[in-house]
């Protein structure tokens, strides 16, 4: 009886042991990922900025919560079982999901260019949201989960290309490490950017003269931060969606532009040795990404407000 104890206690002992090495091959191997998709977050903390730009400051934290529950929604009950289930059975559909997700991307910001130039707004948002109210607020939450919905898929089908070897298991629960971390990760950070300034006043009412410099200073230089991150999210779009582009119609079997791209990193990177040449090729590639969503996006851009046009004309016929 006693050996018999003794031999189940060693066998949970080993369950245990490759439970641990699991555990530790699943949180290195999502580590890993979250690193391979960094851009893309880094993208989707300068997008969401500019959804609750406009309203009041109690609305803010509510209207990013709203944002990340739709965040982790998009992750674990859309795009982790489509993942996880395309990568188990047709691999090869994914860069068409990506390409129908970057130019959905560069459509989004080529429109927004087109409202910054033309001071125009989407017909649906002028005519039935008032800015700064419920049905303005329920329409910029909406926007934002459908942007979110794309970066997330970038980010998970990235996440899961650097484990695309791992067994089955393994792949799951990397996907659902990387979601909840880069959740929480993309979505604290917006709340303490849009939070700045009440934290500026907070400090701007103490008694030192030194709490209320730094104050006064975060309250005047918000709105900047705050508008140029508009900017920036614009130019995230482009950037990540003509870059989407790009490489997954390579790997769709049309590789000439991301060899071209590839060729024009190259040739800045090589202009200068060390580590500025880096930069040059890195932001080379970020600028013609950027061009490349900005053509394709004006071109979906025409397309979408060409059709109600030509809608009406038919109609008035």
């Amino acid at each position: 009886m006693a050996g018999g104890l003794v031999a189940l206690l060693d066998d949970v002992a080993a369950i245990a042991k490759v439970a641990a090495a699991s555990i530790d091959d699943i949180g290195a191997a999502a580590g890993k990922a979250s690193i391979k998709a960094a851009g893309v977050v880094v993208d989707d903390t300068a997008v969401t900025p500019r959804y609750v730009h406009g309203f009041s400051p109690k609305r803010e934290l509510p209207i990013i919560r709203k944002i990340a529950i739709g965040s982790i929604r998009n992750k674990l009950l859309i795009i982790l079982p489509v993942a996880m289930i395309l990568s188990q059975f047709l691999p090869q559909a994914l860069p068409y999901l990506l390409i129908a997700g970057g130019l959905f991307l560069c459509y989004e910001g080529a429109e927004k260019v087109y409202e910054a130039l033309t001071g125009g707004h989407h017909e649906g948002e002028a005519e039935t949201a008032a800015l700064g109210g419920p049905e303005h607020e329920k329409t910029m939450v909406s926007g934002a989960i459908r942007t979110d919905l794309i970066l997330s898929a970038e980010i998970m089908v990235i996440s899961l290309s650097s484990v695309e070897d791992e067994p089955f298991f393994t792949r799951l629960m990397v996907l659902i490490v990387v979601a909840v971390l880069i959740t929480i990760l993309v979505y604290g950070v917006v709340a303490l950017i849009v939070k700045m300034d009440d934290v500026g006043l907070a400090l701007a009412g103490r008694k030192s003269s030194f709490s209320q410099r730094i104050g006064r200073g975060l309250v005047a230089a918000m709105p900047k931060v705050m508008a140029v991150l508009t900017v920036v999210g614009i130019a995230a779009m482009l950037w990540v969606g003509g870059h989407i582009l790009i490489v997954n119609v390579g790997e769709a079997g049309f590789h000439w532009p991301a060899d071209r791209l590839h060729d024009l990193e190259h040739w800045f990177g090589e202009l200068v040795h060390g580590g500025f040449g880096g930069v040059l090729s890195w932001t080379a590639g970020t600028v013609a990404s950027a061009l490349v969503g900005l053509v394709v996006g004006a071109i979906v851009v025409l397309i979408m407000h060409l059709i109600p046009k030509r809608k009406k004309a038919d109609a008035a016929h």
